[in-house]
């Protein structure tokens, strides 16, 4: 990690190496980070009260939860009945959850991540949001536009069922649409209502996804300046992006029907850090040798927080430190795993810390289903 002893702003690079050599190209309009937003459902809940709660007993499993690195996360959970038991919810009522809970989390980070951008809904040219946890037809874009009273004219996307790297999948193409539109406003949405993803029995494969995920959304807005607006954003300008599959893994991480509870049900191998971990070095340096940097010239590191051991994983394959991941860490004690939007919780972290200065490079990782790690290189 690179040490500014000085306080001095870092040097300021306008583009990465590989642009400079073409002078046409280091012109074009380049997205940058307007403002972010973040929004959970009402109630959050201690491991151990979930613990309580589901009356779980099993020594193994609760273990799993008190081992997670986690502290509390946001959940809605099904109404007790006389006996206090809370029953398993149907896949109807569960997608009915998902509409209900994404629809509200949606609309508060949208007009939260404007907010902090100096924009209104009038500004929006472009929506993209996504989600994993449930399907709606038409998708969450439409409705929010319908409900927030959006100009019926912007664009959409719907990005759903590709997990927790999503969020840079979509980064990407809502990044392009604003650089192919400049002085428009582009918001991407992540939206997870992981409440509705929740299934109850006594297997291990079951324990370990409950004692995980949470539920949150967060939103950016990005804004390519043209070149006669000054002064620009404040934010980080989105440089590139580097992606990796791993089609060995690709059944590693899944959310296919469960027969036997007569629902959807997810599924994480427990192998998964270690497969992200070894293949995370492969990709991030594939990402900096595009601009001629190495590891060390990143100042910040966003990495999902997808689990204690991932987080471990890659942050040993890679040579970081506690300190370079504790937004990612501390996401994960607050929050749990909270899907395509973990990243821009540790995000809206660092831009409330403050220690991003101009010049400073940072990295956005995600990993997911696929199995897949996503990248993104951001300078301020």
């Amino acid at each position: 990690m690179t040490v500014n002893l000085t306080g001095a702003p870092r040097p300021f690079v306008p583009f990465p190496q590989s642009d400079r050599r073409a002078p046409v190209e280091a012109r074009r309009a380049v997205a940058r980070i307007a403002g972010v937003g973040t929004a959970v459902t009402g109630r959050s809940y201690t491991q151990r009260e979930l613990l309580d709660i589901f009356a779980i007993e099993d020594p193994r499993i609760r273990s799993v939860f008190l081992n997670s690195a986690i502290e509390r996360r946001h959940l809605t959970l099904p109404p007790p009945d006389e006996n206090g038991v809370r029953a398993p919810e149907p896949q109807g009522q569960l997608l009915a959850k998902h509409k209900r809970l994404a629809l509200d989390m949606g609309s508060r980070a949208l007009q939260a991540c404007l907010k902090d951008a100096r924009q209104s809904l009038a500004d929006l040219g472009y929506l993209c949001v996504v989600t994993t946890t449930g399907f709606l037809t038409p998708g969450l874009s439409a409705l929010l536009i319908r409900d927030l009273g959006i100009d019926p004219a912007c664009h959409r996307v719907d990005v759903v069922g590709m997990g927790c790297n999503a969020g840079l999948n979509a980064l990407n193409s809502t990044a392009a649409w604003a650089a192919s539109h400049p002085g428009r406003t582009a918001v991407m949405v992540c939206v997870e209502a992981c409440s509705a993803a929740y299934a109850f029995d006594e297997s291990m494969r079951t324990a370990v996804v409950n004692s995980l995920f949470g539920d949150g959304a967060a939103a950016v807005a990005l804004v390519a300046p043209p070149e006669e607006v000054r002064p620009a954003p404040a934010g980080p300008r989105i440089l590139h992006f580097a992606s990796l599959l791993i089609p060995d893994a690709i059944d590693a991480m899944r959310y296919d029907w469960d027969e036997v509870l007569g629902r959807f049900s997810f599924f994480l191998d427990p192998e998964i850090p270690y497969v992200v971990g070894a293949h995370a070095e492969r990709v991030v340096d594939r990402l900096l040798d595009g601009a001629g940097l190495r590891r060390g010239d990143v100042a910040h590191w966003l990495v999902h927080s997808g689990g204690k051991k991932v987080i471990d994983a890659v942050r040993l394959n890679l040579g970081l430190s506690r300190h370079d991941v504790r937004h990612t860490t501390g996401v994960l004690r607050d929050h749990g795993n909270v899907s395509s939007s973990s990243f821009l919780f540790s995000y809206e972290r660092l831009t409330r810390e403050q220690a991003a200065v101009p010049g400073d490079f940072g990295v956005l990782m995600t990993m997911g289903p696929g199995s897949t790690i996503e990248t993104a290189l951001v300078q301020w």
